[in-house]
């Protein structure tokens, strides 16, 4: 579950900790979704996997190395590995080998001017759970902000219209990179005054950047996740003169104008920002259309779950401003670190599980809408073209994407228990008692008896 609470200081907070175990798991199940001939969900059958030749890529080490997966979990990584019959071999010769991707940030089945988003969690997935930055701090829950100030934003949309700016572009000029900039930094200050880490989503403008650049010097425990569309794109899309066009772009904060998308790859590849994310919140141009004549009304949200491994390759590694090993990093293995399921989830070593994708460099791709597998009939990213395709992806052992077809039916995910108290909250009861020390205070003080 996740909620979206809404502060006294218009911004708006998630907390991300733990599943309660069997929480709604078999949410699937009891519907009648995905049984098959043994149960719900995937066969229980045992399945042997290996994945031979590959280039195999953690966060902080790459290896030529095979791959054997037993019943779900990474049995062992060595070269030249010699098992059984009984096994699926997949040739990775002059691939990479990597951990699934791990995307941080998605609203599916989520409820918005009076519509929903139209992938669900088949055709998305996961989510977050529930209260303030203090009774996070206690819970050893990691606080995610959406930095916007939203009176000011109020008063801004209020503004356009008056002008009579109605359209798509009225959005984005209604909440300004400052406006995102001065809620981050509040934020920040919040988060520092409770000393509790605080997680700061879709940075989209240099703005929140350069606020959680100057709280990391600082050593202020500060997550920044930029997302792909901000990355990528730039605003121009929302002046486009076909309405449908344009309004496929808007999504809060806004995409920014050219070269705040720059300088957040530049942020990305030297450390400020940890983590790629999509905020994946789908609409498709019919729901888009109830705002055709007042930008207010268009549902926020833009693509990327499907195409944010592919984009982060070409963006980031074939343009060279980071490594195959960063790579792992930003799309996998940071995410599973914050969020506490690491070295289970965002590594192939022995022992983790089998969510594995095998990606080829030498490939290309292309986006476009016709074949893409969410359910919105347009992308934001139509027409675009790189290089560095994922051609397989194993989730649990079992290949669920090769030769572009997907295996894979509804209830065969799950979802996976987060205990609190990730690395972002080691020393803080230390640096606590530290300042408690400092004070000075309380002075004891006598009274006169004069």
């Amino acid at each position: 579950m996740a909620y979206h609470l809404s502060l006294s200081l218009s911004l708006s907070l998630l907390l991300f900790t733990y599943f309660p175990s069997n929480s709604q798991s078999n949410q699937f199940c009891e519907a009648g979704i995905g049984y098959d001939e043994v149960g719900c969900g995937i066969s229980s059958s045992s399945t042997k996997l290996l994945i031979k030749g590959g280039t195999v890529v953690n966060a902080h080490h790459q290896e030529i190395a095979d791959v054997y997966v037993k019943d779900g979990i990474i049995v062992a990584v060595k070269p030249n590995l010699t098992v059984g019959d009984d096994v699926k071999v997949i040739d990775a010769t002059g691939k990479f080998v990597m951990p699934g991707g791990i995307d941080p940030h998605t609203h599916l089945a989520m409820e918005a001017l009076n519509t929903e988003s139209v992938d669900d969690f088949f055709s998305g997935q996961a989510a977050a759970l529930a209260e303030g930055l203090k009774r996070c701090k206690s819970l050893g829950a990691l606080a995610m902000v959406h930095a916007e100030n939203g009176d000011a934003v109020f008063e801004g949309q209020k503004r356009m219209i008056q002008l009579g700016i109605t359209g798509p572009e009225g959005h984005a000029l209604s909440r300004p990179p400052l406006l995102e900039g001065e809620a981050t930094a509040r934020a920040i200050r919040l988060a520092g005054f409770v000393n509790t880490p605080l997680y700061v989503v879709h940075v989209m403008s240099i703005d929140a950047m350069e606020e959680i650049a100057k709280a990391r010097k600082s050593g202020q425990r500060v997550i920044g996740e930029p997302v792909v569309s901000g990355l990528a794109l730039d605003d121009s899309g929302l002046w486009d003169s076909d309405f449908t066009t344009a309004s496929k772009y808007v999504m809060s904060p806004p995409i920014r104008a050219s070269g705040h998308g720059k300088a957040l790859q530049d942020a990305l590849s030297n450390g400020v920002l940890q983590l790629v994310g999509t905020d994946h919140c789908v609409f498709n141009s019919t729901q888009k259309a109830s705002g055709i004549d007042d930008f207010r009304k268009i549902p926020n949200g833009v693509n990327g779950i499907e195409e944010r491994m592919h984009l982060v390759w070409d963006l980031m590694v074939e343009s060279g401003q980071i490594s195959v090993t960063d790579y792992v990093r930003v799309t996998s293995t940071e995410c599973a670190r914050i969020f506490n399921i690491y070295p289970r989830k965002g590594a192939i070593i022995a022992g983790s599980d089998a969510d594995i994708i095998i990606l080829n460099p030498k490939s290309t791709f292309e986006i476009n809408a016709r074949s893409h597998h969410s359910r919105t009939d347009t992308n934001v990213y139509e027409g675009r073209r790189g290089k560095g395709k994922v051609e397989v992806t194993i989730a649990g052992g079992r290949v669920v994407w090769e030769n572009n077809e997907l295996k894979v039916v509804p209830g065969s995910g799950k979802y996976i228990e987060m205990a609190p108290f990730s690395y972002l909250f080691s020393g803080i009861d230390r640096a606590d008692a530290s300042y408690l020390s400092s004070l000075n205070a309380p002075v004891k003080r006598f009274k006169s008896t004069t």
